[in-house]
């Protein structure tokens, strides 16, 4: 089996391959100069696409997609994203892909800024404007996180038509039909910077996450705060306790075990950095009620953050291919594997531009890269 590594970064895109999740081959940079916000790798159908949101200077945001490793590159004449005329709107930025299920092939989710989701039936080559959300009464109260006004995570449920958004900043959105109804879900998470002991929305979520044995379970790594749902979102308990700090950007579960989570804290909020300069993931396999702090392979003297899409987990538990791995990319340009749930890492590529989101598949066999 092969793993395939997308690295997008704020210079263009790199694609990685490894047989044993330790030696790694690294193509020449495609799309160069493109900012690649957004990546994902949807293996449905029997082929391997790579969806790209990049953001030229020049040509602006949009979705491109390969299905040859990058050897040539589509996107529509008019752009795969574009907010219909009567909303006055324009796309900033694409900040998040996602495949739906393999039960709902084609089905391909986009998250971007300005705050909006969309839904492409055509395995992301159009996407259309989920209306409900944009026509969402809060809308004209969610406000701009440090990086943007953005709906950054969209988790679609693998047994109904649940969706939950995230957004900064809005907090959590939950629509329980397919997208046509959204509600805000944000009970028990703190927004200390907002009047109110206890806002409906406003709150400064960074990733969420969904735990592989409950579809109800939830993980939420937010501005300060460390969060589980049991419930859908309906109501939210910090799980902070044991970790050195209760700021960072991802949240990861593991797609097999129930129960394993994964945060990569940092001090905030003015440094950023990794508490002591000592870049560490931190893992529970209880659903956060305990955690141990991993970092063999990871360097010391670290001041660089791992951003919210700079880290993610693979399939390889699911394709018979061991443990799952994890996979880290900084601001330095660094990107690490862990092969053993992330225990140990080694390093997959180093001087690249600034890496803003990873992605990862395992792959039963795949041709050479470009």
């Amino acid at each position: 089996m092969t793993t395939l590594l997308a690295i997008g970064t704020r210079k263009g895109l790199w694609l990685a391959t490894s047989e044993d999740r330790v030696t790694w081959r690294v193509s020449e940079p495609h799309l160069l100069m493109h900012e690649v916000p957004a990546v994902a790798l949807d293996t449905r159908d029997g082929r391997t696409r790579v969806l790209v949101g990049t953001r030229s200077e020049h040509w602006g945001p949009t979705v491109v997609r390969s299905d040859d490793l990058g050897a040539t590159w589509q996107e529509p004449d008019h752009g795969a994203i574009r907010f219909p005329e009567p909303t006055g709107a324009s796309l900033e930025r694409v900040w998040q892909l996602r495949p739906d299920t393999a039960g709902r092939p084609g089905v391909v989710w986009a998250g971007c800024e300005p705050i909006s989701v969309w839904r492409s039936t055509d395995g992301g080559e159009h996407f259309d404007l989920v209306q409900a959300l944009w026509d969402h009464p809060h809308r004209g109260e969610w406000g701009a996180g440090y990086g943007g006004a953005a709906a950054h995570t969209v988790l679609p449920s693998p047994v109904d038509d649940t969706v939950h958004v995230a957004m900064s900043t809005g907090g959590v959105y939950r629509s329980d039909d397919g997208g046509s109804s959204w509600r805000a879900r944000n009970v028990g998470i703190s927004a200390y910077f907002l009047p109110g002991p206890a806002p409906e929305f406003g709150q400064c979520v960074h990733k969420v996450a969904r735990d592989a044995g409950d579809p109800s379970r939830l993980y939420a790594q937010n501005h300060h705060g460390v969060y589980r749902s049991d419930d859908a979102g309906d109501t939210w308990t910090s799980i902070a306790d044991g970790l050195p700090s209760d700021f960072g950007f991802p949240v990861l579960a593991d797609p097999l075990t129930p129960g394993r989570v994964w945060v990569v804290p940092l001090v905030a909020d003015g440094e950023r950095v990794p508490p002591g300069g000592r870049l560490a993931v931190h893992r529970s396999d209880d659903a956060g009620r305990t955690w141990t702090a991993h970092g063999d392979g990871l360097p010391e003297g670290h001041f660089n953050a791992v951003l919210r899409d700079a880290a993610c987990v693979d399939d390889a538990a699911v394709a018979g291919a061991g443990r799952t791995g994890v996979y880290l990319g900084s601001r330095s340009g660094q990107v690490w594997a862990s092969a053993d749930a992330g225990a140990t890492f080694t390093e997959v590529a180093a001087g690249l531009p600034d890496v803003l989101c990873v992605r990862a598949a395992v792959l039963p066999e795949l041709p050479g890269l470009p």
